[in-house]
């Protein structure tokens, strides 16, 4: 380190030694850590504590930016704390269900006091004292009650701030930017314009009236604690995606990153020339190292997820909390502020979702079929030289259904693995928890399909009331099938004897005779949309979920109709189809109001799980 350079850290530590609280720097320059960096890492951790600090260094050890100069970004936001929150954090979870994710989903329900700006990583502390000085200049001008005013656009959804109220804040957002000026030597530009806490911003034009009737379950007059939060974010990654880890990862290559669960990794979408398909290359926030990652072992997360809140300063309503500087911590890795100690009201969710009562439908690809693990010689596997099932491996079922025709109809009509059947159950109970409805039941006349069907209405103790109405219209596209003929499905009446609960009553639109081997393309999109508009007229009052169990194509064949789109064209629908996994799922929500369809986020998300090969016990004893 230059000299000059020593002398700043040396004449910031003595300022900081100076004061009535103990140095954080002390314990770190014992442990031999440079100033430098002791300081980079207290800035980066929010200066929590110096074990925090001392682990973050630990971690970073191989990080090549670590003496870089590379100051944090912060910003100054207020934060509505209490109930009010607890209808925000409401909003943001059905908005999200309902309408898919928007930009206000990035961060956290606020309103932005200060831009993000700079500060030298040994200056921070005065950032902390500023936000005190301007707290306390403005604690008893602090409005009792925050006016909020719903503002809707095409793209904008939000609350805005008027009158006095917002003059009071804007004035503490400019006390707060001089202080932080002339204390830590930051320029720092507050908000001077129109003060908004944003519900939806830059969402579908055609979702706008959903998120307006969302917004008016929330009362603004909410009783509501305000609380000035001061957090940081890496200057570097502004532009990146953020990605958190599901899945621990042991690297196989040395360019490879070691990943835990819970750790954030940034990627530039616009450097992933390198990177093959299903890997991307990011760079750990944990360690700071740049490597390669398998993609399907991450989930995006928000933008906020990574930000570090350091310092808070809450503005009491209530007599008995004469507010002071917060100086408590939040232990929340995502950076919001602490939710309050009441737990979420059933009633009132339920009182959110009540605004809109919509019929839907929800189309899911079936469980992972056993030929797709085994090979198309699975039943040769399974299969004792008298012709009866027997089971080889666990992921074969523990039994078969009766077939009138024997075992031998299974080789094209397979059906799901035993971990199929645990996927079905699994996204069944997701489904349950979600508090969704299932009124009625469609499934492909592939077993696997009304396997699956079973499986999902079996979590929600349905499979005895709701009956299967198998709808052969739905099936998979005759050209993939191997052969010259469709294959042989069981009958409805070997169904319902195999415990399927299968209504032997409906009347599909397209019977199991009419499908033809080998059709055109046109032939079947055609079939889908045919089968789909009995679907829907099928159920004209159901005001609820309607599940449609088929194959992966039928996410878009049988979705695209409903939607109003014209079909795909036929090779960009087979790459797509490719990419579709076991439980996939579209749903789509009849907006009666606009007298259409819409697409919205499926009320579960995915499942991801890794292969596990076959193993010889034999090939374990050496030399045998």
């Amino acid at each position: 380190m230059a000299a000059g350079e020593t002398q700043l850290y040396a004449k910031v530590f003595n300022k900081l030694k100076g004061r009535s609280t103990p140095s954080l720097l002390d314990p770190l320059l014992g442990m031999g850590f440079p100033a430098h960096t002791a300081l980079k890492a207290l800035a980066a951790t929010g200066r929590k504590t110096a074990e925090e600090a001392s682990n973050w260094l630990h971690c970073h050890c191989n990080d090549p930016s670590l003496d870089d100069p590379i100051p944090q970004e912060y910003a100054l936001f207020l934060c509505p704390m209490g109930p009010l929150l607890d209808k925000l954090q409401e909003f943001w979870r059905e908005s999200r269900r309902q309408c898919a994710k928007n930009r206000a989903h990035e961060v956290f329900p606020h309103i932005t006091l200060c831009d993000f700006f700079t500060c030298e990583d040994q200056k921070v502390e005065y950032l902390y004292e500023a936000l005190k000085r301007a707290g306390d200049r403005t604690l008893h001008a602090f409005p009792s009650a925050v006016p909020l005013v719903l503002h809707s656009s095409v793209s904008y959804l939000g609350f805005f701030v008027n009158d006095s109220p917002a003059d009071i804040i804007r004035e503490f957002a400019v006390m707060f930017a001089t202080e932080a000026s002339i204390l830590a030597d930051c320029t720092v530009k507050p908000c001077t314009k129109q003060l908004h806490l944003t519900l939806a911003h830059k969402f579908y034009p055609h979702h706008q009236r959903t998120l307006e009737q969302l917004a008016r379950a929330i009362n603004p007059g909410h009783s509501c604690q305000w609380t000035a939060a001061l957090y940081s974010r890496d200057m570097r990654f502004v532009h990146y995606q953020t990605l958190r880890v599901l899945f621990q990862y042991k690297p196989q290559n040395v360019d490879e990153l070691t990943l835990s669960p819970g750790d954030y990794i940034f990627v530039d979408p616009t450097q992933q020339e390198e990177a093959s398909e299903g890997w991307v290359i990011g760079i750990s926030q944990r360690t700071g190292c740049r490597g390669f990652l398998p993609e399907n072992y991450t989930e995006r997360a928000s933008e906020c997820d990574t930000w570090v809140r350091h310092r808070t300063y809450t503005f009491s309503v209530a007599p008995d909390l004469s507010s002071r500087k917060d100086g408590e911590l939040s232990s929340r890795r995502d950076g919001e502020p602490n939710p309050p100690s009441s737990s979420r009201s059933l009633s009132s969710l339920q009182s959110l979702q009540a605004t809109i009562v919509r019929r839907s439908v929800l189309v899911v690809r079936h469980g992972e079929r056993v030929d797709q693990i085994f090979g198309k010689s699975w039943l040769q596997q399974c299969t004792t030289p008298d012709g009866r099932y027997y089971r080889p491996d666990l992921n074969f079922p523990r039994s078969l259904p009766k077939r009138s025709r024997g075992i031998k109809d299974f080789e094209n009509d397979p059906p799901l693995s035993s971990c199929g059947i645990f996927q079905c159950r699994m996204a069944g109970e997701a489904l349950l928890d979600s508090g969704i409805r299932i009124t009625s039941v469609f499934s492909s006349p592939a077993l696997r399909c009304v396997q699956t069907a079973k499986h999902i209405l079996g979590e929600f103790k349905l499979e005895k009331k709701v009956k299967i109405r198998v709808e052969p219209g739905i099936f998979e596209w005759t050209k993939w099938e191997a052969g010259k003929t469709t294959p042989t499905f069981m009958t409805l009446e070997e169904m319902k004897e195999a415990d399927f609960n299968v209504s032997l009553d409906y009347r599909p639109a397209f019977p199991l005779a009419s499908l033809l081997p080998a059709e055109s393309y046109d032939d079947y999109v055609h079939r889908c949309a045919v089968s789909m508009e009995q679907i829907v007229s099928t159920c004209p009052q159901d005001v609820g979920v309607i599940l449609v169990v088929g194959h992966g194509s039928a996410l878009d064949t049988c979705t695209r109709p409903l939607l109003g789109l014209p079909p795909r064209d036929c090779a960009d629908f087979a790459q797509l189809m490719r990419k579709i996994p076991s439980l996939g799922m579209c749903f789509c929500e009849e907006n009666k109001e606009e007298g259409k369809w819409e697409l919205v986020n499926p009320p579960v998300k995915t499942l991801t799980h890794g292969s596990n090969s076959a193993f010889n016990w034999r090939n374990w004893i050496q030399g045998n």
